[in-house]
Parts: C-alpha cells; structure tokens; sequence
C-alpha cells in the first residue's frame, strides 16, 4: 500500500524578488525514498531552516520567506526560547557558516486544529534580519489563486528521521521528491482526515512525515 504524507507545498518558481531560484542547483534523483534516504546537495535548498532548543537539539524545520520571517508547522510549537538556524547543512560541521536566529513572535493560524490537522501552520517573527547569501535565500510563496495539479512533483526536506526504527535524525539534510495527488485520491487511503484546505503528496516508500518539518516545494 501506498504510503501517503500530508504535506504543504510551497511553489518554486522564478520570480523578480530573489526569492525561489536556489544559487546552488539541486540535484533529485526521480522519487528517491527519504526513508533510505538521499542527501540534499550542500546548500540547494537555502531556504532550509532548522528549528532547535537552547541545547541544540533539532526539533522541526521550516522555510524563510523573507529576511525577518519563515513558515513552519503549527505542530511544531515553536516557542520564543527556541532558535532558527539558516544556512545549515550538516548539522556535525564546525565550520559552515550558519546564522542563529532568536524568535521574536509565533503568529499560528488562529484555526488550527490539532485533532483534524487543518490549518497546520504558523510563522515565526525573527528579532533581527537575516543576511542573504549564496548559502541563504528565501523561498517563494504562493499565491492563493495558484493550482497544483495531480502528478506535479513536490520536493520534500529535512532532518528527520529516515527510518521508522532509527535511533537518530541525519546530520546532513535529507530530501525526497514526491508526486502530488489529488484529494480524492488521497481520501482513499486516509477518509475523512483529508480536508480542501491540505495539498496531498506521497509515493510508495516515500513520505515526509518522518523528515522533521519539511520545507517542500512544488517543481513542475
């Protein structure tokens, strides 16, 4: 069977503000599993943030969408004492060049519902902007009137974990490419839990629900 993730797909397209078109080009190979995973090329995806604790622990991740804002899951409870790390790869690495952010305000969806999963985002205010760099860009957002049609391919990342049983999340960040589907599809396999207000991807063997907050985007 199919298994299916709920993800919430952000577009990736060329536009006039900067925003979408990654310095360093990504590489996916098809629809590889990011259970079994496959790394992400070094900074392909520089809107790629990870969401940490004062020890340093990677809890979720989420998208900058511009230099004092990014987008993450509403499930993720983010809280002002955490940190948004930018311009990360792996996460052992001494020497990148990352930046830690503080968070200033985590505005979530007034309608989120943790029972039905509808409205599962939030963003996070940062105290003081970030530097845009080759390694640090954001991605572009859509629009409400944009349309994703079934067998359009969304691009899925992070660093969580790459198998149901593993012990650890990866140090390097993970991708996976996942078609998107349509709802009715996606009803077959989870019913009632899929709303019109949810974007459907997943393959076999593929999902990102184990990827710690992934920061997907939709490639045509």
């Amino acid at each position: 069977m199919a298994f299916l993730g709920l993800v919430s797909c952000f577009a990736l397209i060329c536009a006039t503000y900067g925003c979408g078109t990654p310095s360093i080009p990504p590489v996916v190979s098809g629809y590889a599993r990011i259970v079994n995973g496959e790394e992400a090329v070094p900074h392909s995806w520089p809107w790629q943030v990870s969401l940490q604790d004062f020890t340093g622990f990677h809890f979720c991740g989420g998208s900058l969408i511009s230099e004092y804002w990014v987008v993450t899951a509403a499930h993720c409870g983010v809280r002002t004492s955490h940190h948004v790390i930018v311009g990360e790869h792996d996460k052992r690495s001494t020497i990148e060049a990352i930046q830690t952010m503080r968070v200033e305000k985590v505005f979530t969806h007034p309608q989120w519902n943790p029972n039905t999963i509808n409205n599962d985002i939030s963003l996070i205010k940062l105290t003081n902007p970030v530097s845009m760099n080759t390694y640090v860009s954001p991605v572009c957002m859509a629009s409400s009137s944009d349309v994703y049609n079934p067998s359009m391919q969304c691009v899925t990342s992070g660093w969580g974990l790459t198998r149901h049983n593993a012990m650890f999340t990866p140090n390097k960040l993970q991708q996976a490419a996942l078609p998107l589907l349509s709802n009715e599809e996606c009803m077959t396999f989870w019913g009632d839990s899929i709303s019109d207000v949810m974007i459907c991807a997943g393959a076999d063997g593929a999902s990102s629900c184990m990827v710690g907050g992934p920061a997907p985007q939709v490639v045509p």
